[in-house]
């Protein structure tokens, strides 16, 4: 098993210096909502590529040699951690490569496009088994893995130091659980500074490798049903991240595909505010009181929901 070494609060404090020109420090604002706790967002949808993906991506780039550089990167995302290499790619002038699994929605695949990496799709499970691998034979350049990242893990935890800045009296945050790279950082700077907040994994019933990992006390196969929440939910969780994350979280929350899809339509009724369905995994476990009461954060991780179905929840009522 391939060992990643623990981020520290140093580590995220020297990240954020590093990537202070490319992200931007996003907006934690609180949400008008019938629910136990008073609940902020944190908006990192607002974020140039439309996730918090920029955060880490860029710490990771920028402390590539200039070798490394020259032969290019690549990654293995569903489309996220994709923009935010492609991003940090593009700003230096370097060659970048994404595998994208081929059901990953139109809207990423495009902006993946736009940003101009090159593509290759592969069937869900070979695109899974490169993450695991930590790379894929053939392909150039050095490989940025999405969750198990020293560099990625210690960007991501920029995102615990703005929330502790604005809201220094946080109980409890609740962050989306795809790889366990974002939940990592972030619990690493809550721990750090405000040791009595609570911390979770927030996944959609479809696919609960956090929850049936906590259940287990080790990483567990899961099965994996495809849906509108394409950002998170993979076949289990990472056996390198499970010794980095299991001591610094408070557990796994799971809602349904209904609550998740009535946390995305609140978000626009109510706070004008697009999220894809891993963003708004945080928010409906808050809404429907499985986090408690008092001051809780909703990490909103991303807003690159395919307009399709964004408009399907808008105007279908909820069951």
């Amino acid at each position: 098993m391939r060992v990643i070494e623990p981020v520290t609060i140093s580590d995220i404090r020297a990240a954020r210096e590093r990537i202070a020109r490319t992200v931007i420090r996003t907006p934690l604002l609180r949400l008008d909502a019938d629910a136990p706790g008073e609940i902020y967002l944190k908006l990192e949808n607002l974020q140039p590529i439309g996730s918090f993906k920029l955060r880490g991506a860029a710490n990771a780039i920028r402390q590539l040699s200039t070798d490394e550089l020259a032969r290019g990167v690549y990654t293995a995302s569903a489309g996220n951690m994709a923009q935010g290499v492609a991003w940090g790619a593009r700003a230096l002038g370097v060659p970048c490569t994404v595998i994208m699994p081929d059901s990953a929605p139109r809207t990423k695949l495009d902006a993946v496009a736009r940003l101009g990496a090159r593509i290759v799709a592969l069937p869900y499970d070979e695109w899974w088994q490169t993450i695991a691998d930590h790379g894929r034979p053939g392909i150039d350049g050095t490989f940025i893995h999405p969750v198990a990242n020293h560099a990625v893990i210690a960007g991501n935890g920029t995102i615990g130091l703005e929330i502790v800045e604005d809201l220094p009296d946080v109980e409890t945050v609740l962050v989306p659980f795809g790889g366990g790279g974002l939940v990592t950082g972030i619990a690493t700077a809550i721990r750090a500074l405000v040791p009595k907040a609570r911390v979770f994994g927030c996944e959609v019933e479809t696919a609960t490798p956090l929850h049936a990992a906590f259940a287990a006390g080790q990483p567990v196969a899961v099965e994996r049903t495809p849906s509108f929440v394409d950002g998170i939910g993979g076949r289990g969780v990472l056996h390198e991240m499970w010794p980095l994350l299991s001591p610094l979280l408070d557990g796994a929350l799971v809602s349904s595909l209904d609550e998740a899809k009535r946390a995305v339509r609140l978000l626009v009724e109510r706070a004008r505010v697009v999220a894809e369905g891993a963003g708004a995994a945080s928010v409906a476990p808050a809404l429907a009181g499985r986090a408690g009461g008092g001051k809780i954060v909703c990490v909103v991780s991303g807003g690159n929901i395919d307009v399709g179905v964004l408009v399907e929840i808008l105007s279908r009522p909820v069951s």
